[in-house]
């Protein structure tokens, strides 16, 4: 007989140094335990699960060399807890221009994410490995996929296109945008208190070593600043963002490099490390004052994240809300601070007395824009999406 009587839905997110799962209980649905991977691929990882009250279960620390060898002990510890599990779901970034709702995982649509690795080289093959160590830890347990680009697959031809001849549009080459999952928790947190978000133009910062934004007009996505990968956008930790695309040919002719060398450049070796040497937020925040390129790695990362903001309240005609979340998002007040220090021409006034709160309204009362601070969970996002698919099985 299994240890656990009532049914539960595991929740896996993969990002490019950990994995972060959740089990939820199914009936209610709530929080029984989470935990997280991290530091994957460096020498001193750590594997820490805690309970819904924050009390520590298990903590290794040990090197994590892949996310496979992250994903298998993972697995291995759940299995050992012989939890009676309804379903897992998996975050994933990208689908092609097909797979876009949250679908149960077949071999077909398996074969069908291998064939679009070209359009997420970075994540998709370790997504897809961990798929399949659930599929072998768990044999008949339903897994569910749920895309990272879902949230923006009503964005309008002229802001999902490329302006590239058709044949490209025709392989899969458009603007899909990523954190589709954060930003869809992000408007289901604030609709649950705030019945005219619906009617809102909201600009959504998501903050943290990945960054972008959303507009969202009506509750739809209009416009969002990463396109075809989650290279692109805002300067990020180690991400350039937006170039021109002459300095990729610049950097191919010049440093003959190749496809992989080029995005090993573009994807890990530029952004706030290639300004500073430093990708994280808070350390550059502790430099700053005697360390030069640490200073401007932050002016580039708020310069960066304010025009993005007042583009997007361009692409809407307005703006409402702005709301930030992610790890820097949530959590740094200075940046937040420093972001909205010159967007009053757009109506955007922080109040003084609130910048160091790290929830809920920070706007001056009388800011025409509304400025919030949302705390996201994709892990509860991908949990729901899993078990309302298994209450339609």
């Amino acid at each position: 007989m299994k240890k656990e009587q009532n049914t539960y839905i595991l929740s896996l997110n993969g990002g490019s140094s950990s994995l972060k799962f959740t089990l939820y209980r199914t009936d209610p649905f709530k929080l029984k335990l989470s935990g997280t991977v991290s530091r994957i691929g460096g020498k001193q990882g750590e594997l820490e699960i805690k309970d819904r009250d924050g009390h520590v279960l298990e903590k290794r620390d040990k090197e994590y060399p892949s996310m496979e060898t992250a994903a298998t002990e993972v697995a291995e510890w759940l299995k050992a807890g012989d939890y009676l599990l309804k379903g897992i779901g998996h975050r994933l970034v990208q689908g092609g221009p097909e797979h876009r709702q949250p679908e149960l995982i077949t071999a077909q649509l398996l074969a069908e994410l291998n064939g679009f690795i070209y359009l997420a080289p970075n994540h998709l093959p370790d997504e897809i490995r961990t798929i399949e160590i659930f599929q072998q830890a768990f044999t008949n347990i339903p897994q569910v996929a749920c895309f990272d680009t879902s949230f923006h697959k009503d964005m309008p031809s002229h802001s999902k296109d490329y302006p590239l001849p058709p044949q490209y549009k025709a392989k899969g080459l458009i603007r899909y945008g990523f954190h589709g999952l954060s930003y869809e928790y992000i408007m289901h947190a604030l609709g649950e208190r705030i019945p005219r978000i619906a009617r809102e133009k909201i600009i959504i910062a998501h903050l943290g070593n990945g960054a972008s934004m959303a507009a969202v007009k009506n509750g739809t996505c209009v416009d969002t600043t990463m396109g075809v990968s989650p290279t692109g956008g805002l300067v990020m930790g180690t991400r350039s963002g937006d170039l021109d695309p002459e300095v990729v040919l610049f950097l191919m002719k010049q440093g003959t490099l190749s496809v992989e060398e080029l995005d090993d450049i573009l994807s890990k070796q530029s952004g706030l490390k290639a300004i500073a040497g430093i990708s994280d937020i808070q350390e550059l925040l502790k430099a700053e004052k005697n360390n030069a390129q640490a200073k401007e790695a932050i002016t580039v990362f708020c310069y960066s994240a304010r025009k993005f903001i007042a583009a997007m309240a361009a692409a809407m005609g307005g703006v409402d809300r702005l709301v930030f979340t992610g790890g820097i998002g949530e959590n740094s007040a200075v940046i937040r601070q420093r972001i909205c220090k010159d967007l009053g021409f757009l109506g955007m006034d922080l109040h003084e007395k609130k910048k160091e709160e790290s929830r809920d309204e920070i706007s001056h009362k009388k800011s025409r824009v509304i400025i919030n601070v949302q705390q996201t969970n994709e892990e509860w996002m991908i949990a729901k999406h899993t078990l309302q698919l298994m209450n339609k099985k």
